[in-house]
C-alpha cells in the first residue's frame, strides 16, 4: 500500500509514513520546516498551508509538529499553537523555529501585529517539544516599528535562533534585509542592538547551523527563490558567500531550508509544492534529502529526490 493511502487513515500520535519519499508527510500540507534534535529524536515544526487549490496568497493559522528516530516514519502530534494564541497578534501564523534551553523548549514564530502595523516576531515556551506552548513575552519580541530601514512592513520574517557551543543564543530574521541579535540567557529578550547581515540577493529564511568548525548561514535568494549559503568562522561573521546550495523547489515559489545532523548523516530539510493532486505556491509539502560536506567545508549542491532518503539506523 502506497504511504499516500496509508496517511489518510492517521490521526494524531501516529506514524505517518511507513516508506521513505518525498514529499516526506502527505497526509496534511507542511511548510516552512524547522528541525531539532533531542534526546535521540528529531522534531519537525513546520506551519500548516490551507488555502485552496486556486488560492494565490498563503492562508496559515496554526503550527504543527511531528517526530521521527528514523527521518522516514513521522509521528503526528497535531497543532502546537494557533497565531492568535499571541493575543497581540491577529492572525498569519508564518515560519517558526524551535530550541531547548535548560529543559524549557522556546518557540518562535512570524505573526502579523494586531496594533503595530506589519509582522512581527512572536517566542512561546513548553516544557515539551510537543507542546503545548504558551506566549512566553506577551508582546512581541521584534516589531515592524524596531526595525525601519526598508519601506516593507513584512521585513520581520522567519525568525531561527542559533544556540553555540558557549551557551550564548543568537537570533536571525529578516526579509530583504538580513539582521541578527543576541538573545540574553531567559532566552525571550534581546541582549544589545540589531545588526545587519552583509550578503548577497537575500530574500528571506534566514538560517545557521555549525558543522566543525565552520558556521554556516543559509536563506532563501531571488524569487522564485533558490537557497544560497555561506560560511563564517565566527556566529558574528563575516560571512563569505559560497553560492547555490539548492535549486528552485518543484511547483513552489518559496525555498524555506533547515538543516541538521543525526546519527553520523546531515539532512537538509525544505518544502516543495509537488503534493499531489493539487500542490503548489500556497499548498506546500515538506521533503527531506541528504546533505553532504567537501573536505573543505564547503557544500556540496542539495539533489532533490523523489525518493528522499533511506531510513536512520
Amino acid at each position: 500500500m502506497k504511504k499516500s493511502l496509508i496517511a489518510l487513515a492517521l490521526g494524531c500520535g501516529i506514524s505517518a509514513s511507513s516508506f521513505a519519499a518525498n514529499p516526506a508527510i502527505t497526509h496534511v500540507l507542511t511548510a516552512d520546516p524547522a528541525a531539532m534534535v533531542h534526546d535521540g529524536t528529531v522534531y519537525l515544526y513546520t506551519g500548516h498551508d490551507e488555502a485552496k487549490d486556486n488560492s494565490t496568497f498563503y492562508e496559515m493559522h496554526k503550527w504543527l509538529v511531528f517526530s521521527s528516530t528514523d527521518m522516514v516514519n513521522w509521528t503526528d502530534h497535531g497543532a502546537i499553537m494557533k497565531a492568535t494564541d499571541f493575543k497581540w497578534a491577529k492572525g498569519d501564523a508564518w515560519a517558526a523555529h524551535t530550541v531547548e534551553k535548560d529543559g524549557k523548549f522556546y518557540f518562535y514564530t512570524t505573526v502579523r501585529h494586531a496594533t503595530i502595523n506589519g509582522f512581527a516576531v512572536g517566542v512561546a515556551v513548553s516544557d515539551s517539544p510537543t507542546g503545548p506552548f504558551k506566549d512566553a513575552l506577551g508582546k512581541a519580541l521584534i516589531s515592524n516599528d524596531m526595525t525601519t530601514d526598508t519601506d516593507i512592513d513584512w521585513d520581520d520574517l522567519d525568525p531561527a535562533v542559533f544556540i553555540d557551543d558557549d551557551g550564548e543564543a543568537y537570533l536571525f530574521w529578516g526579509n530583504t534585509k538580513a539582521r541578527w541579535a543576541k538573545l540574553k540567557d531567559n532566552m525571550i529578550e534581546l541582549d544589545g542592538p540589531i545588526h545587519n547581515i552583509d550578503i548577497p540577493s537575500f530574500t528571506e529564511a534566514l538560517h545557521v547551523h555549525k558543522h566543525g568548525e565552520w558556521y554556516y548561514l543559509t536563506y532563501a535568494t531571488g524569487f522564485p527563490e533558490k537557497t544560497a549559503y555561506a560560511m563564517s568562522k565566527s556566529i558574528e561573521g563575516p560571512w563569505e558567500y559560497k553560492g547555490i546550495l539548492n535549486e528552485l523547489a518543484g511547483n513552489s515559489n518559496t525555498n524555506h531550508q533547515t538543516v541538521i545532523d543525526y546519527k553520523g548523516r546531515s539532512f537538509f530539510i525544505y518544502h516543495n509544492g509537488g503534493i499531489e493532486p493539487d500542490g503548489g505556491s500556497f499548498r506546500r509539502s515538506v521533503c527531506i534529502d541528504e546533505l553532504y560536506y567537501n573536505e573543505d567545508g564547503t557544500i556540496k549542491r542539495i539533489v532533490m529526490t523523489s525518493e528522499g532518503v533511506e531510513p536512520v539506523k
